[in-house]
């Protein structure tokens, strides 16, 4: 493979999660001894928050009314959007039973978790988008109760479009909270006295520590980590909407690597050359996070073939991928690993952060070679069951024996020969060497 390094990352997104992880652990710790004490302390501190934690449905009825008519018919079209997509997923989840031999019947139920979290985060901007992507998707998932974290604005209450978000996308409790002790307090079930089966959503470090942390006390949607674009592009892309779509992924942060993979040398030149033009033309906040992100995690590679490009591309696994080549059949039918895919100069990356309808939590980090992003399927348990008749239980019950004896587990093998002696009388099994040790 002849892979060509026209600019290669100084840093990984492993790079700064070492202290982090510190600071999430003794967070933990605390919350965890001293409770919503700890809690409402690191709102004070961290976030300059001391007004109430749970927003009562009057405030959320006041600050609602805050956002314009265009905004909330913007918010309402995305969550429709997301919900549809959602709801499309649900169906494709079947209970089912089958039988497997004569007289043994096995299954499958379908069943939503019970109390979900849901957190956006806030901090550089205010992410809205996150606030409907995992509410609509448990909302559709049947959850039960859906609670919601997101933490004050630049040192005003929540955002309100993220709080319109949150409640027309059906969250039943909204709390004001960022952070690890939004992630602790859903996770414990403070505030509400209702743990969460499984809490979602994007984060910075410290949210995707704390999520890491706690997974096994909570299930969690990925291990995320700072968002990732990946474009693959050939000499028939343009040059200008590719560095466009890789500045854009960039402004969400100083640690969000941003990726060219090429067939050709003059489309990545170009790119090289156009990218510091578009970040230098951004506002202040997202220049900053663009020119740290492009410095030191950007990378442009050039390939020979698309073959090569799409081993590479598996490899990489990234977060979001865009395509900006020809015969786009071709790529869908040979990549394998990443987020979530984009086909075609017309669906960038941003119509899938916050419209089109897949859901935009997505794997970072490479997760993406084992686990898809947020879906219906992370708020749904596959649930097996099984039901058999005596007759059934003669053949299953003397395979069981045997094997259970060959494994040297008596008791599991008399589970087996009571039934049979039981209902069977007087029938001679062969049921295994007795475990003597």
């Amino acid at each position: 493979m002849t892979v060509r390094y026209l600019k290669k990352a100084d840093k990984t997104p492993e790079t700064e999660t070492a202290s982090a992880q510190q600071v999430v652990s003794a967070m933990l710790a605390e919350i965890g001894a001293h409770g919503e004490a700890a809690v409402r302390a690191y709102a004070r501190r961290l976030d300059q928050w001391d007004g109430d934690i749970v927003v009562t449905r009057a405030e959320i009825g006041r600050r609602s009314a805050e956002v314009p008519a265009q905004v909330r018919r913007d918010i309402d079209f995305a969550i429709a959007q997301v919900r549809e997509f959602a709801l499309a997923q649900r169906q494709s989840l079947h209970e089912f039973s089958v039988a497997l031999h004569p007289g043994v019947t096995a299954g499958q139920r379908v069943i939503p978790v019970n109390v979900a979290g849901c957190y956006a985060p806030t901090g550089r901007y205010a992410h809205i988008a996150s606030a409907y992507m995992g509410v609509a998707t448990a909302k559709a998932a049947g959850v039960e109760t859906i609670i919601a974290c997101s933490g004050p604005f630049r040192g005003a209450p929540m955002h309100p479009c993220l709080l319109y978000a949150f409640d027309r996308a059906g969250a039943d409790v909204v709390m004001t909270l960022g952070g690890v002790q939004a992630i602790a307090s859903m996770a414990y079930g403070l505030f509400t006295g209702k743990p969460a089966d499984v809490i979602v959503g994007p984060g910075n470090k410290f949210v995707a520590g704390a999520k890491r942390a706690l997974f096994g006390t909570v299930g969690i949607d990925v291990f995320a980590g700072p968002s990732e674009i990946a474009v693959i592009a050939d000499d028939s892309a343009d040059p200008a909407i590719v560095a466009s779509d890789l500045v854009g992924q960039a402004e969400h942060g100083q640690e969000s690597p941003a990726w060219l993979f090429s067939t050709s040398r003059p489309l990545a030149d170009q790119v090289l050359q156009r990218v510091p033009a578009l970040i230098a033309q951004l506002p202040p906040t997202a220049r900053e996070a663009a020119a740290s992100a492009w410095r030191d995690y950007g990378e442009v590679i050039v390939c020979d073939t698309r073959e090569e490009v799409a081993a590479l591309s598996d490899r990489y696994a990234s977060e979001h991928l865009e395509i900006h080549a020809a015969h786009l059949d071709w790529w869908l039918e040979h990549l394998t690993c990443y987020g979530s895919l984009f086909l075609g100069e017309e669906a960038t990356v941003a119509f899938g952060d916050k419209a089109s309808g897949p859901n935009h939590v997505l794997p970072t980090k490479g997760a993406a070679r084992y686990s898809g992003g947020l879906s219906v399927h992370k708020f749904m348990k596959t649930l097996t069951w099984q039901r058999m008749t005596r007759a059934g239980a003669r053949d299953i019950g003397a395979v069981t024996a045997r094997i259970a004896r060959l494994e040297g587990m008596e008791a599991h093998a008399r589970t087996a020969d009571d039934r049979l002696a039981k209902y069977f009388p007087g029938t001679a099994f062969e049921l295994g060497a007795p475990v003597s040790t």
